[in-house]
């Protein structure tokens, strides 16, 4: 992480008015949240909608900040710890994590998507790990704030950082990738989240591209290649690419994919010798293993370590997580969030899962999907297959569009909508025995893990 005299960061955020009497001061670590705070920090209050992190200073230091900057306009600054004025402290931020980044010697991957942007980032984090020192995003750590606190997180012998990129907007991604300056570029897919604030796939296909305004010029982009609207904009881009998918016409595709009950194995064209697993369900999870495939090459590592490095991922909780349940029922956890796109994996997933019990889907609202959400949902009904699942449950004011698409297909009385979660709960308790399987999926603010709660061990 950063260690720097306070002289050094009033120089690296364009701050002011330090007492010389602190200047050879040394903090380690950056916090903009007091609860987290480790001794010798520098806190970075920010200031949001509802909240002003200056409010909180007094807490910042009870538990071991060094050194505080501060908003010019704030009033009532402390006494009791150095204080570096600045004009705005998430700008400062911003500039202080630009400025260490431009100092370290190290090769950038950044990873951007609709889906799969953290499942692929823990990959490629697992496979490059296995020869490099490696350093990923933490968490959600994705935006205008997390990534410059990831970025100044990294340590200097640090030789791969493995950075998410999230957005919302148009304009976001070429923020962080200006500031990150990635050396590798991974776009996952193209789906329909943040149709609302984006209008349509075009508007975000085009955002996801911003990654490579901050491309280095020898760097490369790694991207899905079935997606023409991707693809279509690409060609037209002076740059080097990979592309992975299911056709034959990337760089990079499966020859053969087996869901297995615990995890997923596959072959690719470039190393048809070699079978590839990954403890992870779901076969649209091969997509992101060869896109760590690709950027794992890129490294120059050989295909034994790719290899240990898949068998040995651990991706981030509530994706696909699978879970021994309370009286031998299996669940799967992918509550972390949902789309269009990857709602329809995680259904296509339990198609393919063998099971002697039942399988049982709860599936939640999509949020964030605009004009066309109901018919979104409707259609995540219909997609479902009755000879392949056996009961959908709902959850939602939007969810219950999913179930009247289930009812197109399956009989009444296997399709549930609910809008009390405890009622769900109570509905699962009498339809799940063991050897049956359970998918819990949802948008975050639904809250799905819930119901996994309620049934682990």
């Amino acid at each position: 992480m950063i260690k720097k005299t306070l002289a050094q960061i009033e120089k690296m955020v364009n701050g002011s008015k330090l007492d010389p009497q602190f200047s050879e001061v040394i903090i380690e670590g950056v916090s903009i949240d007091t609860r987290t705070m480790s001794p010798g920090n520098l806190y970075v209050p920010i200031i949001g909608e509802t909240f002003n992190g200056h409010k909180f200073v007094d807490s910042a230091i009870q538990n071991g900040a060094k050194a505080v900057l501060w908003a010019d306009n704030e009033p009532n600054p402390p006494i009791s710890i150095p204080v570096i004025y600045v004009e705005d402290t998430l700008l400062a931020l911003q500039t202080l994590a630009k400025n260490y980044r431009d100092e370290l010697s190290i090769k950038v991957v950044g990873i951007t998507g609709s889906n799969g942007k953290t499942t692929t980032k823990d990959m490629v984090s697992s496979v490059l790990s296995t020869t490099l020192r490696v350093q990923k995003t933490e968490g959600n750590l994705n935006n205008h704030i997390g990534l410059p606190l990831t970025i100044l997180r990294l340590k200097e012998d640090t030789e791969v950082a493995v950075l998410e990129m999230g957005m919302s907007a148009r304009g976001e991604i070429e923020f962080l990738t200006r500031l990150a300056r990635p050396d590798v570029a991974v776009i996952t897919n193209i789906g329909e989240s943040h149709m609302l604030d984006l209008g349509s796939r075009e508007g975000i296909a085009e955002a996801k591209l911003e990654i490579v305004v901050g491309l280095a010029k020898d760097g490369v982009l790694i991207y899905h290649g079935d997606e023409p609207l991707l693809s279509n904009r690409v060609k037209n881009m002076d740059i080097s690419t990979i592309t992975f998918g299911e056709t034959s016409q990337n760089n990079l595709f499966p020859t053969e994919v087996k869901q297995e009950s615990e995890r997923t194995s596959f072959s690719i064209n470039i190393k048809e010798d070699k079978n590839f697993y990954i403890p992870v369900l779901g076969k649209h999870n091969v997509n992101n293993a060869m896109a760590a495939i690709a950027v794992a090459r890129h490294f120059q590592l050989d295909w034994d370590d790719i290899e240990n490095g898949l068998r040995q991922i651990k991706i981030t909780n509530m994706r696909l997580e699978l879970i021994e349940g309370r009286g031998g029922v299996k669940l799967i956890n992918d509550a972390y969030n949902a789309s269009p796109l990857s709602m329809k994996a995680a259904i296509n997933l339990i198609h393919d899962l063998q099971s002697d019990g039942k399988k049982v889907v709860v599936l939640g609202d999509m949020l964030e999907l605009g004009d066309m959400e109901m018919e979104y949902h409707e259609e995540i009904g219909r997609f479902i297959q009755p000879e392949k699942v056996d009961y959908v449950l709902t959850f939602g004011t939007l969810g219950e569009y999913i179930a009247k698409g289930a009812k197109e297909n399956f009989d009444e009385d296997r399709v549930f909508a609910f809008q009390d979660k405890n009622m769900l709960i109570d509905k699962l308790m009498n339809l799940l025995y063991e050897g049956d399987i359970l998918l819990v999926k949802g948008s975050r603010g639904m809250k799905l893990e819930e119901v996994i709660f309620a049934f682990k061990k």
